[in-house]
C-alpha cells in the first residue's frame, strides 16, 4: 500500500476492525489463559487472575485490542466509532485495583508472556502517552515492570528465537524500539544493542522455507524489519545484500524485480492456528514498508518491497471479515497495525 493510499485510509475500514476488538476486550470466554499454578487457590477465573486484560482470548491479544482502541482513537478522534472505543478504554482502565492486581499477577511470574505480551504492553503504554490519556498514568505501573521484566531478561537471552510466532525476538524488539521512548528510553538502548548483538552478522536466511504453516510472523522479514531500526540506509543495503542475497528474482534490465515471498491462504478460517496465516500476511505487508522505508530511495529493490506489500496486505483484508472469533479477536490489531503504518517513523 503506497503513501496515499494509507494517508485515505477510510472510516469504514477501520470501523471493521475496532468492532472486531470492542468485542473481544471485555469477552471472558472462550479463553486460553497461559497460568502456573502453585496453590489450589491459583484454580480462577481468567477474570479473576488478570481482571484488566481477560477477554480476547488470551492476555496478549487483549493487550493489544486494547492498543488498537487506543490507535483510532488518536488518530480518528471524531470518527464514528471513536466514543466506543474511549468508553471501552474507560471501562478497563477505570479501576486502579484491577490494574493493580495485573502488576501483582505478572511481579509472580516474571516469564509470563514475554517477549511477545509484554512488547505490546509497552506498545500500548506508548499509545496511551502519545494521545495524552489519563489511563496511561494508570497502567504506568503495569509498564514499568513489565520493561523490568525484558531488561532483565535481555542480557541473559544467548540466542535469538528464530520462529513465525510468539516466541519470535526480532519483532518483539522492534515493538520495544519504537515504544521505548515513551516508555523506557534504556530499554530502548538495550534492545538495540541485543539487535546487533543478534542478527547483525547473519546470512543467507531461507526464504525458501517460509511459511511454516501456523505462522503469523516471518523470521526473515521480522529481523530485516528489526535490523532498519537501527542500521542507516546503505548500512542496511549492504546487510540486506548478505541475509537474502536470493530474495529477489532479476529483471531483463538488471534490476530487482519480485520479492521472492507471495500471499498465502487459509484453508481454514474456523481453526485459530490456521488462521495465524491471516496475520501472516498482515506482517509481511508492515515490515516489507518497513524495509522500502528503511533502504536508500535508489534502491531498486523499494519497488518490488513495496509491490509485494500491497498484494499482502490486500489478500489479507479481503479474508477478515470477523465472522470466525478464532481470527477476530486478533486480526483487527495486525490490520490495524499496518493501515495507520505503527512501524514508520
Amino acid at each position: 500500500m503506497t503513501n496515499a493510499d494509507h494517508d485515505s485510509v477510510h472510516a469504514t475500514t477501520l470501523a471493521r476492525f475496532v468492532r472486531m476488538a470492542l468485542d473481544g476486550v471485555h469477552r471472558e470466554y472462550p479463553n486460553q489463559i497461559a497460568h502456573v499454578m502453585t496453590r489450589d487457590e491459583d484454580a480462577r477465573t481468567p477474570r479473576a487472575l488478570t481482571p484488566v486484560f481477560y477477554g480476547c482470548y488470551d492476555w496478549h491479544s487483549a493487550v493489544h485490542g486494547h492498543w488498537l482502541l487506543a490507535r483510532v482513537s488518536r488518530l480518528f478522534p471524531d470518527a464514528e466509532y471513536a466514543n466506543g472505543a474511549r468508553a471501552a478504554l474507560d471501562v478497563s482502565f477505570a479501576n486502579a485495583a484491577h490494574v493493580a492486581a495485573e502488576v501483582g499477577y505478572v511481579r509472580e511470574r516474571p516469564g509470563f508472556e514475554r517477549p511477545y505480551g509484554l512488547a505490546w504492553l509497552l506498545t500500548l503504554q506508548a499509545e496511551l502517552v502519545e494521545m495524552g490519556s489519563p489511563h496511561a498514568r494508570t497502567l504506568a505501573p503495569l509498564a514499568e515492570l513489565g520493561a523490568a521484566h525484558l531488561a532483565r531478561w535481555l542480557p541473559k537471552l544467548s540466542h535469538p528465537t528464530r520462529v513465525g510466532t510468539h516466541a519470535q525476538t526480532a519483532f518483539a524488539l522492534g515493538l520495544v524500539i519504537d515504544a521505548a521512548p515513551h516508555v523506557d528510553p534504556t530499554l530502548g538502548e538495550l534492545a538495540r544493542s541485543r539487535a546487533l548483538d543478534f542478527f547483525d552478522d547473519d546470512h543467507d536466511y531461507p526464504l525458501h522455507q517460509e511459511p511454516g504453516g501456523e505462522d503469523f510472523l516471518s523470521p526473515s522479514l521480522g529481523a530485516a524489519d528489526l535490523m532498519r531500526r537501527v542500521l542507516g540506509p546503505t548500512e542496511l543495503a549492504a546487510w540486506l545484500d548478505r541475509v537474502m542475497p536470493n530474495g529477489f528474482s532479476t529483471g531483463s534490465a538488471g534490476s530487482a524485480a519480485d520479492f521472492s515471498l507471495s500471499p498465502v491462504r487459509v484453508t481454514d478460517p474456523t481453526d485459530g492456528r490456521l488462521a495465524h496465516l491471516d496475520g501472516l500476511n498482515l506482517s509481511r505487508a508492515w515490515m516489507l514498508e518497513g524495509l522500502a522505508a528503511g533502504l536508500p530511495v535508489d534502491d531498486a529493490r523499494r519497488p518490488s518491497l513495496l509491490a509485494s506489500a500491497r498484494a499482502h496486505g490486500e489478500v489479507a483484508l479481503a479474508a477478515i471479515d470477523g465472522s470466525h472469533y478464532a481470527g477476530s479477536h486478533w486480526l483487527g490489531t495486525f490490520a490495524c497495525y499496518w493501515l495507520t503504518r505503527r512501524g514508520l517513523s
